[in-house]
């Protein structure tokens, strides 16, 4: 089984990942890990800043180690903001039915009422070294991103409105670990 792992930055996908990872020993693949990789190496000239240029620069790669990963039989978690709404359309019926995909968002009310927590939260797995960016404001852009998004093309997001703790329970608790290869 792929586990994909997406959404707006601060909304916890690297928590559920480790989570996960934790829980079904899963191997974990962090698209922000690559990210880095390839630009310390200097194989791209792209910066963390790129975002919409780094989701064409990466997803392909991705997309061939989740391809390479299913037709091995092995099972494997990737979490990032990487994902293109349509990715969809680059995995034909046979690799569709061993992914599940997971894309958090957080409600603008959310974002209002547990902004403090959540920047307080913001280092929880990894050390984010200037956090400055991270306003009620740009979380809601970029929230309301992803969550419209996908939504607009049939994917379902988990938006954390109320409860974040007791969300992540219930995605935890509805991930199967048999897997459905083909």
């Amino acid at each position: 089984m792929i586990i994909v792992i997406t959404g707006a930055s601060h909304t916890g996908k690297t928590l559920l990942a480790q989570q996960m990872l934790g829980k079904f020993k899963y191997p974990y693949l962090s698209i922000d890990h690559l990210k880095m990789g390839l630009i310390r190496s200097g194989n791209t000239s792209l910066t963390p800043e790129d975002d919409d240029a780094l989701t064409d620069y990466l997803w392909p790669i991705v997309r061939e180690i989740i391809k390479t990963a299913i037709e091995n039989g092995q099972h494997l978690i990737v979490e990032g903001c990487y994902i293109p709404f349509d990715w969809r359309n680059d995995f034909d019926e046979q690799y569709q039915p061993s992914i599940q995909f997971i894309c958090l968002g957080m409600t603008d009310e959310y974002i209002e009422t547990h902004f403090n927590q959540i920047k307080s939260h913001s280092s929880e797995i990894e050390l984010r070294l200037n956090d400055d960016y991270c306003t009620i404001e740009s979380l809601k852009v970029d929230n309301r991103k992803y969550i419209d998004g996908f939504q607009n093309v049939g994917e379902q997001v988990v938006q954390i409105n109320t409860d974040y703790e007791q969300t992540i329970r219930t995605i935890m608790s509805a991930i199967k670990k048999t897997p459905s290869f083909c």
